[in-house]
């Protein structure tokens, strides 16, 4: 009998015909957002502990995707965010190694635009969460990172978990980071990040946005701007010149 050339696919046929479609769709929309003149952010956050490895095999997929979202995707700029496969969240110890090292050398050999997502494991109202973010913008600052994206309380995964009392932390951290040399800043760090890390298993749940917030000014409560208070002198004890 004369074949007809048509056959049903296996499983695995299936599977890559269908990544493939995929694909196709993700590229003819870059197309299209490209065509249009659109702004096109890449992101990609790199597992610290999974299958990219430690710290250094973790830096070196970091890079090499941050190039790929230029050069491949035709991006205008480049979330990035490095996660703690144990913790899920971007202000470890290990996790800002790498964001730090790979902004340092994005900064220091090339003129593109790079972010950072920021997903501390305490919640808000809690000064856990405020040194936490104020780390991971003392890192991304003192590294060369041109933008700061945050703060997502509570690993982002909290409904009603983020408000803007972390943002505000993050940008007046950034300021006082400003101009520091990495030595100095490199001190504060340690300091910092040794003052929380060991809470992680027991971290501070916080409180959700109406409890942080009088929802009709949308201004803090006094509660929260005391424990504010309270990270700010924390920070300028471990060394950080910011305002309160």
């Amino acid at each position: 009998m004369k074949s007809t050339g048509f056959r049903l696919c296996d499983s695995h046929e299936c599977s890559q015909l269908n990544e493939l479609k995929v694909d196709m769709a993700a590229f003819n929309m870059l197309a299209g957002w490209t065509g249009n003149g659109d702004t096109i952010m890449i992101e990609q956050m790199p597992i610290f502990g999974g299958y990219c490895g430690g710290i250094e095999e973790t830096a070196i997929c970091d890079l090499a995707t941050t190039l790929a979202s230029f050069t491949l995707f035709s991006g205008n700029f480049h979330l990035d965010g490095p996660i703690h496969i144990r913790w899920g969240i971007t202000t470890a110890r290990e996790t800002l190694q790498i964001a730090g090292h790979v902004a340092a050398a994005v900064d220091a050999n090339t003129d593109l635009l790079i972010a950072n997502q920021y997903y501390p494991i305490a919640g808000p109202c809690t000064e856990m969460c405020l040194l936490e973010t104020a780390a991971q913008a003392i890192t991304d600052t003192g590294s060369g990172r041109e933008m700061l994206s945050g703060s997502a309380a509570a690993k982002g995964v909290a409904q009603d978990k983020t408000t803007g009392m972390e943002a505000r932390i993050m940008g007046e951290a950034a300021l006082a980071t400003a101009g520091m040399k990495v030595s100095e800043v490199n001190k504060v760090l340690e300091k910092l990040i040794s003052s929380y890390e060991k809470d992680y298993a027991k971290a501070p749940a916080g409180k959700d946005f109406r409890q942080c917030y009088d929802v009709l000014t949308v201004k803090p409560t006094a509660e929260y701007l005391k424990v504010y208070d309270g990270a700010v002198k924390k920070l300028q004890g471990f060394g950080l010149d910011i305002k309160n």
